[in-house]
Formats: C-alpha cells, sequence, structure tokens
C-alpha cells in the first residue's frame, strides 16, 4: 500500500482565505509541484533537478 502524498503550502501563498497556493510534496526521490486550484495536475522532478532549479532562482532574482 501506497501512502499518502503530503503536500506542504508554499509561506509565499496569496492572502485572504489561502486558495492561491504553490503545493511541494517531496516523494521518494521526487518532488511533486502543483497549483492548489487545480490539484490533479501535478508537476514531478527528480529531486536532483529540483534543487538545481531551485539553486538557479536563488542566485538570479533579477532574471525573472
Amino acid at each position: 500500500m501506497t501512502a499518502p502524498i503530503r503536500w506542504k503550502k508554499s509561506s509565499y501563498s496569496g492572502g485572504g482565505e489561502g486558495n492561491d497556493c504553490v503545493e511541494v510534496a517531496g516523494q521518494d526521490a521526487h518532488i511533486s509541484i502543483r497549483d492548489s486550484k487545480a490539484p490533479t495536475a501535478t508537476l514531478t522532478f527528480p529531486s536532483a533537478s529540483f534543487a538545481v532549479f531551485l539553486d538557479a532562482l536563488k542566485g538570479s532574482p533579477d532574471r525573472w
């Protein structure tokens, strides 16, 4: 039996009722992300690739 995925909401979620959220879940060697308004649509990446992506975002705030 597979354990349910534990989603965590971003600390930068929108105001109000918190419905404008990005959620992240760690699963074995993968990271999944989704929009809380469309929870059935997810993107899943290998953990190492996601770490590189996050490092790029942290190092280049002016690029986005």
